[in-house]
């Protein structure tokens, strides 16, 4: 393997560079000069909603797209200042900053967390934990991101009719903005133009989304302020954004202050990986790619610690933004670079360029991308298909809503948990018998018709074989030992366990020497290769008779029928 084939799967950027197409140029630069237009105020409007200078967001904007263009493996995807992180980065930092706090403080927190963050994903890439990302279940993040949205709106008004609140949590600060209007302190000049920026976005957005919305908004508000001096009719502007970029920074903050900054950044983390490696799904099936998440996770990783050494804070994919970056052509991450480029040069040679940016337009374009990311189409779907999924998304949605962000997703990872223990608890067990006409043998509860041999009880057990749920399983077979007139065969039908542990291989020990204490005989049929290995590791043919494992159903039916010479009350078995 030469030099640059082992740097290049290291580092993916060096591939493609080295397989770069001279006729990708020209798109390439329109999409990222497109994508420009979305990532200045978009950059801006998310970092003010992570509690930081609106600068920060464009030295983030920069160097994550830098970053994941060097690591990361997607063609097109963009990262960045995400509103889903926001809240959780402002849940995170503020706390930790004193009232009225030195915003330094607060950038080098935010870095700090930036920096953990990349280290938790570029280690579960290494480490090879793409599965972290399933921690959240399709229903509760469809309930997180709906508390989220409603958490990041409220949150928003405020700023959006001209004035600002010290409510801590989505009821409070719901309160204390009602009490806000009621008292008269909205600017009816900062509504208007907060509202009409909203309204330009969504109806872009609607209409003519491939005309980026933001972009328009943003310059509207600019010429209004010009226009009709909302400077002096008390609307607040962005101001003169320092000039030049950042030097590289290691952020330091009091050690007892690391604890709860790696609480957040595991949250954040997690919430960053599963947007990421969606995302990453989503618009590689579409270009008939593959996604690999390990080296997804690497490359957000890279992006976060470039952003954590500059003064910039935790980022993720923009699904939003990566749609304009494909829609205009882009073929690689030189698109992300022309971003970048075009980012940097607007810092160095056009400071005061949005000087007299509205802040209630900041706060439109948090809005709406709130918007967009709320699903109700997705809680009215779960409600008509599986009532238990809508009550996860509910809860995961009060948690986030009513406990805060931090918590709720806490809260969202802990009901995936246990939601996916409870069906590992409970899993779906039948009794099975012959259908005639149909073949093999079928659940007598959607059969009731179905025919069973005399002192023959089939049982399906569909779920590995655990500590969680070997009671459960005992005591189904105990059941059936105790009915009158007992079987004498209980045949487990195995082929759904995948895996039997210590724990449940003593409960199958014991059962199985109570059984045959009442002349009950315990019988495994269609037992997995990986599984029977385990039972004999276990010595579990040391109490079970090998002769009780067959290798079909149909076979373990066909030995009992020999040795009780019962047949079916029907003229034809099954197919076994």
């Amino acid at each position: 393997m030469s030099s640059v084939s082992a740097i290049a799967r290291v580092v993916p950027g060096v591939d493609m560079l080295r397989d770069y197409r001279p006729a990708w140029l020209g798109k390439d630069v329109t999409a990222g000069l497109v994508l420009t237009a979305l990532l200045v105020p978009q950059g801006m409007a998310y970092a003010e909603l992570a509690g930081l200078p609106p600068i920060t967001g464009l030295y983030t904007t920069v160097l994550c797209l830098l970053g994941y263009a060097a690591f990361g493996p997607s063609k097109v995807l963009v990262l960045g200042p995400d509103s889903s992180l926001g809240p959780m980065i402002a849940a995170t930092v503020i706390p930790l900053v004193t009232a009225n706090g030195d915003p330094g403080r607060a950038v080098a927190y935010a870095s700090l967390l930036a920096l953990m963050v990349g280290a938790i994903t570029i280690a579960a890439g290494v480490f090879r934990l793409g599965f972290i990302a399933d921690l959240l279940s399709k229903p509760t993040q469809i309930g997180y991101i709906n508390g989220l949205a409603l958490t990041i709106v409220i949150g928003q008004l405020p700023k959006l009719f001209g004035f600002s609140v010290d409510g801590d949590g989505l009821v409070a600060e719901a309160t204390e903005f009602v009490r806000g209007v009621a008292d008269g302190r909205l600017v009816p000049a900062a509504l208007t133009v907060g509202v009409g920026s909203l309204a330009v976005i969504l109806l872009f957005n609607r209409f003519l989304p491939r005309i980026p919305g933001v972009l328009v908004a943003v310059v509207l508000a600019i010429g209004a302020v010009a226009v009709f001096d909302l400077a002096d009719r008390g609307v607040k502007l962005v101001g003169t954004l320092p000039e030049g970029f950042p030097p590289f920074t290691i952020p330091t903050v009091p050690w007892s202050d690391l604890g709860l900054l790696f609480a957040g950044a595991l949250g954040i983390a997690l919430v960053s990986l599963t947007d990421t490696i969606s995302t990453a799904s989503a618009f590689a099936g579409r270009r008939g790619e593959d996604v690999d998440g390990n080296r997804e996770m690497i490359g957000i990783g890279a992006a976060n610690v470039a952003a954590g050494f500059f003064q910039g804070f935790p980022v993720s994919t923009s699904g939003s933004r990566t749609a304009v970056a494909e829609q205009n052509g882009a073929r690689s991450q030189v698109t992300g670079l022309v971003g970048a480029v075009a980012v940097t040069l607007m810092l160095v040679f056009f400071p005061g360029l949005l000087r007299n940016l509205p802040q209630p337009t900041l706060a439109a374009i948090v809005i709406a991308a709130s918007i967009s990311l709320a699903d109700l189409p997705g809680m009215q779907r779960l409600w008509r298909q599986r009532r238990s999924d809508f009550a996860l998304a509910l809860a995961a949605f009060l948690g986030v809503a009513l406990l805060g962000v931090l918590p709720g997703i806490a809260i969202a990872v802990a009901l995936s948990v246990l939601n996916v223990f409870s069906r590992v608890w409970r899993p779906d067990r039948a009794q099975l018998g012959k259908v005639e006409g149909l073949r093999g043998y079928h659940d007598t509860e959607s059969y009731p018709s179905a025919a069973q041999l005399p002192g023959l009880i089939l049982y399906r057990f569909s779920s590995p074989l655990i500590f969680a749920n070997a009671n459960t399983f005992r005591d189904d077979l105990r059941r059936f030992a105790e009915a009158s007139p007992p079987p004498k065969w209980i045949v487990v039908t195995a082929e759904p366990i995948t895996d039997v542990d210590t724990t449940a291989a003593d409960m199958l020990a014991e059962l199985d020497g109570w059984l045959n204490s009442r002349g009950i005989s315990m019988v495994f049929a269609e037992v997995k290769d990986p599984v029977k290995a385990k039972i004999d590791r276990y010595e579990l043919t040391a109490t079970i008779e090998p002769k009780h494992f067959f290798p079909t159903i149909g076979s373990a039916v066909h030995a009992y029928r020999e040795e009780t010479g019962l047949d079916w009350p029907a003229a034809d078995p099954p197919i076994g």
